[in-house]
């Protein structure tokens, strides 16, 4: 799994072509997780992320240093699916993405990190509409950007 992990002080997403049509997720201040599966990733993936983004000390504390994390704060998350993380540009000017899930194996470990993350966390979990075209808004805080990659936990 792939993660691009941003500090927000609010993020949205909106689906305007499939049902349910219109805003189907929105945050206050927490973290927006663009996550991708790839075709190697399992339940130990899942769990991974889930462990490192809840426990993730990207907040500041009372000396302004970052020093809490999004469940020591009651902070929201907000995960959006997003196979092209694992985009390939090794030949040519079109990114190819034979490292990406398909979707019948990479639903339902969105699904399950999504479960896993809104029960390690004490704020709320919203989530975009898998497989869908979304728009995503957000107003960054910091701005702080992490990426993580569980089959490459030193990126």
């Amino acid at each position: 799994m792939r993660a691009v992990i941003q500090r927000v002080k609010n993020a949205y997403v909106d689906v305007p072509d499939a049902e349910p049509k219109g805003r189907v997720g929105e945050i206050g201040a927490g973290v927006l997780v663009l996550l991708a599966v790839t075709n190697e990733d399992s339940e130990e993936d899942v769990e991974w992320m889930v462990s490192k983004i809840s426990q993730m000390r990207i907040f500041e504390d009372e000396f302004g240093k970052m020093n809490l994390s999004v469940s020591d704060i009651g902070a929201d998350a907000l995960v959006i699916s997003q196979f092209t993380l694992y985009g390939n540009m090794r030949k040519g000017n079109r990114p190819s993405f034979n490292r990406s899930a398909r979707p019948e194996t990479a639903e339902p470990l969105y699904l399950r990190f999504c479960e896993r993350l809104g029960g390690a966390i004490s704020g709320k979990l919203a989530r975009g509409h898998f497989g869908s075209m979304m728009n995503v808004g957000l107003v960054n805080d910091g701005p702080v950007t992490i990426i993580l990659d569980s089959k490459d936990r030193g990126f």
